[in-house]
């Protein structure tokens, strides 16, 4: 048996009723997959807020640092064509 403080890190995200993407809610140890989206459902969804779980290992996660957002970002200020001022969006479109 696994010892729980040998237990992974997992970092869960949960899609809600009512929107299409997932979003990240915590995170929590739990020596599999399988267990890691079980304590996810009893922590995270108890109001029935869900209808689907990821349970990511953290490992797995690759992140840029925060200290370093002006290299990372500054390329883009000068493609302003990404902004969609540009584009007439049609009001039948609704918000984007």
């Amino acid at each position: 048996m696994i010892d729980k403080r040998e237990w992974p890190l997992w970092e869960i995200f949960i899609r809600g009723q009512h929107g299409a993407s997932h979003r990240h809610v915590g995170s929590l140890h739990a020596p599999d997959a399988e267990m890691a989206i079980l304590n996810a459902r009893d922590v995270y969804t108890r109001r029935k807020e869900g209808v689907s779980i990821w349970a990511v290992p953290a490992s797995a996660i690759a992140a840029s640092s925060p200290s370093k957002k002006g290299p990372m970002y500054d390329p883009a200020e000068d493609k302003a064509y990404r902004h969609p001022t540009f584009f007439n969006i049609p009001k039948e479109v609704g918000p984007m």
